[in-house]
């Protein structure tokens, strides 16, 4: 007797950091979505076109579902919280030593602007503001910058 899989066994899912409006078929979308027998201009073509509104080269996280007959589905989701704390410290990246040095400073302000954006997440619905301010402020404290008043 023979089991046969569900759909949902059979599905892939694909975790990818894409830069806004710029996937291409080189690595790393075209190695990871070829070697699963999609055609990478597919992809390329619709993330592209979605992501079009955002500044080019945000990194985009983005998770691709690939089905059995080698369709495919995506959803893309918020910049990551240290690239948006980065951009707005100005800086260029984190501390080497988490708590010990500071490298930027950002304000309140800034971090509640960046938790609305991270409330967009689908992983984040219903999640309070000022519990996703906290999370942005210990995503900071780790990254070396400093929050401000």
């Amino acid at each position: 007797m023979s089991k046969k899989p569900t759909q949902a066994a059979a599905e892939q899912l694909l975790r990818l950091l894409v830069p806004a409006g710029k996937a291409t078929p080189s690595p790393p979308v075209g190695p990871a979505l070829g070697s699963r027998g999609v055609k990478s201009m597919d992809f390329c073509k619709q993330f592209n076109d979605r992501t079009k509104h955002i500044a080019p080269e945000t990194p985009i996280p983005t998770v691709i579902t690939i089905k059995p007959d080698r369709t495919f589905t995506f959803i893309t989701k918020t910049p990551p919280t240290t690239y948006l704390l980065k951009k707005a410290a100005g800086i260029e990246k984190g501390a080497s030593k988490a708590g010990t040095e500071i490298v930027g400073k950002v304000s309140l302000k800034h971090v509640y602007e960046i938790a609305k954006i991270k409330q967009a997440d689908e992983s984040l619905q219903g999640v309070a503001l000022d519990k996703i301010c906290k999370s942005v402020i210990g995503v900071a404290k780790s990254a070396g910058i400093e929050v401000v008043p």
